[in-house]
């Protein structure tokens, strides 16, 4: 996305902050490829799974269907798109868990490519390990839902959460670490 584009997303977020009615439709209209993007990423596979249309659709619903939602600047919307984004890939995960039964622990390794082919007990293990690093470290569960499920590189999240690229790797390696032991 280039400067101006940044530039009228923060404006017009301003703009809905104070009621303007249009300026979230206009924001969620430029950050649509941006959303569609991101889903191309995490929901990969046919007619059975997940598909980015339909991710992306429900992300949209959820972000610019709702009249009182309050976004503050372009990091709150990638924030919010990947929490949508990640509430959207666990009910799908837990729909197809449905009729299935087992409590066996999953291991799941979190690599820097996006959910492919991931099962759902996948996703459940790790929604439930986000949501413990959550009392535990919320800056890692943040980082890990913009990495993960925003698809966001380390080049994008560096400005956006203030830190640098270099001690952004570093974390994720020990929020992957932390993640895999709350898994365990």
């Amino acid at each position: 996305m280039d400067e101006n584009a940044t530039g009228d997303i923060t404006l017009l977020l301003r703009q809905a902050a104070t009621d303007d009615p249009d300026s979230l439709s206009r924001v969620c209209g430029l950050l649509y490829a941006e959303l569609r993007k991101i889903a191309r990423g995490i929901a990969r596979g046919g007619q059975d799974t997940l598909t980015p249309t339909v991710l992306v659709n429900e992300a949209y619903l959820r972000l610019c269907g709702n009249e009182s939602l309050n976004l503050e600047s372009r990091k709150h919307f990638y924030a919010t798109a990947a929490q949508a984004m990640r509430w959207i890939v666990v009910d799908h995960a837990r729909r197809a868990q449905t009729g299935r039964h087992g409590g066996d622990l999953v291991r799941v390794e979190l690599e820097d490519n996006l959910l492919q082919e991931t099962r759902p007990e996948e996703v459940l293990a790790l929604d439930a390990a986000l949501d413990q690093l959550q009392k535990i470290d919320p800056a890692r569960r943040e980082l890990v839902e913009l990495r993960f499920f925003a698809g966001l590189d380390y080049a994008e999240l560096a400005p956006m959460l203030g830190r640098s690229e270099r001690t952004l790797k570093r974390e994720w390696a020990a929020a992957r670490a932390a993640l895999q032991t709350l898994m365990e």
